[in-house]
This record gives C-alpha cells, sequence and structure tokens, in this order.
C-alpha cells in the first residue's frame, strides 16, 4: 500500500479532545438520540440534510431539506411506485406477481440516526441519513431492499446467531463518455498515458492516481467509513476496495455510501468511476466478493467451528445451502443483462456452484483461516449488484442451507471453471429461477420476489428495444 498524503483532523473531533465537547456528538458518524441529532448539526453548521434510501437498485433516493425542519419531527413520505421502476425509469406492465399498489399511496422515510454523517463533496454544509421504510401507519414494508435484509438477519437473531461478513468491491475508473454508443477508455493518469491492463496489485497502478485515491480516503474518513485495504485489479485502471468484516446491513450501508463517494471523488478529477459488471470487452468484469461467517450472539463464537478448531456441520450446510439456492438468486447477485457478460467462461469470474479451500476458480470459497475466523467467500456476486439484496440472497442461501441440513457436493481440488456451466446463463432464466422455489419466498418474502421478478422482466423488455453494435456488424449486409 503506498504511503497516502496526511488527512487533516476534522474540526469538531480535535475541538472533542481539548473541550468539553460531548463524545455523542464528536463522532463522524451516527448519533443515538433526536436532541444527540440537533446538537450534531448544529455543532457542524450543517444547513441542509439528505434523507436517503436505496431503491431495488441500489440508488439513492430521497428528500432534502433544512436541518431545522429535519429535527422539528417532519413526517417525510415516498410514493410506493418508487420500488416499481427500471433502472432506466421506466414502470413495467403489471403481469404474473407484480402489481402496482391501487393508490399508490405514501411510504414513510424513517431515519436511521446511526447513519447520520456529512456530505463531504457538497460546498455548502450538508449531512446525510440513510432511512428505513414504513408503511404510512408504520406497517412493515418487506420489499424494499433495506428490510429484506434486516429480515435475513432476523432470522438469524431468532437462532442466537449473528452473521458477519466482509465485502470486496470492484471498479473502474474511466474517461469521461458522452455517448453510449462508444466503447469507454481507461482514463489519463499522472503520467499523462493511459494504464493497461495487467496490472494487478501494482502499486504504480495505485500511484496514476493518487490525489484521486486520497480524496477517497479523506471524503470516507469524513463520513466514518472504514477502508481495509486498497489495490489494483487486473483491468486497466479498475481498482478494489475491502471493507473490514462485521454487521451486514452495517456493512451494507457502507457498500452503498462507498459508491457514491467514489463516484463524487472521480468527478471531481474529470473521470467517470463505474461499477458495471463488464464495462470494457475483452476485459476482466468487477466482482462484489462477499465474505461471511456466524457467530453465536451471546459468546461470539464462530458457528462454522467446533470447539476443538475443526469444521462443524453448520459450515457444510451453509454450503450446501449456497450450491443448492444461489443458482436461484443470482439474479440478486446479478440483476442486469450487462452482469452475465461478466459470468463467462475463461474469465475471472466463477461460472460454476462449486466450492474449494482456497480455490478462486470456486463460486465459494473457503479461504486460509485459523478457526476463528472460518469463512466462506461467495465469489458470484457483481459489484453492480443492489449490496443489501446481494447480501441477503447470500445469507439466505446460507441459512436455508442449515435449517434444511443441505450437505454440500466435495470441495473442488482442481480448477472448477471448465466444463458445463452451473449457473443461469441470462437475466431471463435467472428470473424465472428465483420464482421457482418456495422456500426463497419463506426467507425473502413473496412481496419482494414478485415485485423484483417483475422490474426485471421490463428492464429486459427495454434492453430489447435497443440494437446492438454486433446486429449492425453481422447481420446488417449478412442475413
Amino acid at each position: 500500500m503506498p504511503s497516502r498524503k496526511k488527512v487533516v483532523t476534522p474540526t469538531i473531533e480535535k475541538a472533542a479532545r481539548s473541550t468539553k465537547i460531548p463524545p455523542a456528538i464528536s463522532v463522524p458518524r451516527g448519533v443515538k438520540t433526536w436532541k444527540d441529532a440537533a446538537d450534531w448539526l448544529r455543532a457542524r453548521g450543517i444547513e441542509d440534510i439528505e434523507c436517503i434510501t436505496p431503491d431495488l437498485a441500489g440508488v439513492p433516493r430521497g428528500k432534502m431539506m433544512p436541518s431545522s425542519k429535519f429535527t422539528s419531527n417532519t413526517s417525510l413520505a415516498l410514493p410506493s411506485a418508487l420500488y416499481r421502476h427500471t433502472i432506466s425509469g421506466d414502470y413495467p406492465e403489471e403481469t404474473g406477481n407484480f402489481r402496482y399498489e391501487p393508490r399508490d399511496s405514501d411510504l414513510k422515510l424513517v431515519p436511521d440516526l446511526s447513519t447520520l454523517s456529512v456530505v463531504p463533496w457538497e460546498s455548502d454544509p450538508t449531512a446525510q441519513v440513510i432511512c428505513d421504510i414504513v408503511g404510512s401507519t408504520g406497517e412493515n414494508v418487506p420489499y424494499t431492499p433495506r428490510n429484506v435484509l434486516k429480515n435475513v438477519v432476523q432470522m438469524y437473531r431468532e437462532r442466537g446467531w449473528k452473521p458477519v461478513v466482509a465485502p470486496e468491491i470492484e471498479f473502474y475508473l474511466v474517461a469521461v463518455n458522452d455517448d453510449p454508443d462508444y466503447p469507454l477508455h481507461p482514463p489519463k493518469g499522472r503520467s499523462g498515458r493511459a494504464i493497461q491492463g495487467g496490472q494487478g496489485y501494482s502499486i504504480a497502478g495505485i500511484n496514476e492516481f493518487d490525489e484521486l485515491i486520497d480524496d477517497i480516503y479523506h471524503f470516507s474518513e469524513k463520513q466514518g467509513l472504514e477502508i481495509d485495504t486498497l489495490i489494483h485489479e487486473e483491468g486497466p485502471a479498475q481498482l478494489e476496495i475491502n471493507l473490514r468484516h462485521g454487521d451486514p446491513i452495517e456493512l451494507a450501508d457502507q457498500v452503498f455510501l462507498f459508491k457514491r463517494t467514489i463516484r463524487e471523488a472521480a468527478l471531481k478529477h474529470g473521470i467517470y468511476a463505474t461499477f458495471m459488471a463488464k464495462p470494457m470487452q475483452g476485459q476482466a468484469g468487477s466482482a462484489m466478493h462477499i465474505h461471511q461467517s456466524v457467530v453465536e450472539l451471546d459468546t461470539g463464537r464462530n458457528v462454522f467451528s467446533n470447539t476443538d478448531g475443526s469444521p462443524s456441520k453448520e459450515f457444510f450446510h451453509f454450503i450446501g445451502g449456497m450450491q443448492a439456492y444461489v443458482p436461484k438468486t443470482l439474479v440478486m447477485m446479478a440483476p442486469y443483462v450487462n452482469s452475465y457478460r461478466r459470468l463467462t467462461p475463461d474469465m475471472s469470474a466463477p461460472v460454476n456452484n462449486a466450492w474449494g479451500y482456497d480455490n478462486r476458480t470456486t463460486a465459494f470459497r473457503v479461504p486460509v483461516s485459523d478457526a476463528a475466523a472460518r469463512r466462506i467467500e461467495n465469489r458470484l456476486p457483481g459489484s453492480d449488484a443492489n449490496p443489501y439484496l446481494a447480501l441477503a440472497a447470500s445469507l439466505g442461501c446460507g441459512l436455508l442451507g442449515i435449517m434444511n441440513e443441505i450437505e454440500p457436493s466435495p470441495p473442488t481440488e482442481d480448477t472448477a471453471n471448465e466444463g458445463t456451466i452451473d449457473l443461469p446463463r441470462g437475466l431471463l432464466e435467472a428470473v424465472s429461477l428465483l420464482e421457482s422455489d418456495p422456500a426463497l419466498a419463506d426467507v425473502l418474502s413473496a412481496e419482494f420476489i414478485g415485485l423484483y421478478a417483475g422490474v426485471k422482466r421490463g428492464e429486459f423488455e427495454t434492453f430489447m428495444q435497443v440494437i446492438s453494435p454486433w446486429e449492425r456488424e453481422f447481420l446488417l449486409l449478412n442475413v
């Protein structure tokens, strides 16, 4: 890891060490009470606050308001149709279990004060807070992404367990492209030349974008977001950020905010950051690998290990559950037509549902570790996935394996990426698989599955309206 420029300590945090500013409002991220929130905003001179929540695609939606209005018990609402439109902003036709709420009634935004933080790239003092979604009378809304993940985590809690995750997020830096008909290209670095591929773990590759990366670190520190490591990946100007392990909801929140942070830092330097799964033809795709383990709530003991350090039956059943159900929930980890361009043979992504010890060609890799850190890495999700939904699907599949005592296949010792592709090859097939198994509705909710499937079919129909360069190249004069 190259050395980084020293980041100036935020004013409030520095002042807290030399004055009597309460610790509750000196932290960069999160408060416990509305009084603390008012004091926190006042201490920083915050003028505006963004109340945001992820839609099905993981795009921040919400409302901005003066901070004085935010702390005055204002009721915030969004229309329910917000969770029924596609990534292109279209509203699909009703089909199957996909239905619109007859009145398009309001859903209420409930700020989660533990996520309160500044928006460091704004010129005016601005804060942000992630909100939960409830019905107009406070009832549970099972189909919103944060709620889907919360429901899965609650199923673990009911068994006295807590899942622990650590996401790894890959993304590309690309030159500004204002015409979608033209391919993307890597940007010029500080050397004045565009970086080429094959630079995995290159320190020089990171240093090409040193000032941008400094801004990512600076913006992250201001928001109380903690980066574990940062590396250059195989693709040209492809980077990876690894986050420290922790609570799934907190980590999904961090990925949600990191995506926004990285895009804003890139824009500051006149380039784009993209989390498309396959932005460049012939180059590696971008993944969001998820490391997962389960611990006991009262003791913190790793459920995947027996007291003698050997793998437990829950460890193997979790793997068995992922093998059985992840292919059926793949559309939550590979949510777009483009996602399946990444999941192709002879590339860096797995195209199987095999598992193995320290085997990166398998979908489910068990890294080398001691018994306390025993974990399973799901290598299938793309960085284009909504982090809340990808985590919910992965953890839900593992839990189904434990509940149903599903035995896994033997571990794969050799390359697993040769031969038959064990995953759906396209969006429509993946959508149908999500709807095919009643057990998934028990974990994810039937309402979510019906809504999500309808939106994904709508996105596919929109994609089918676009004529690609391949069609013009090979069909125009040949058929």
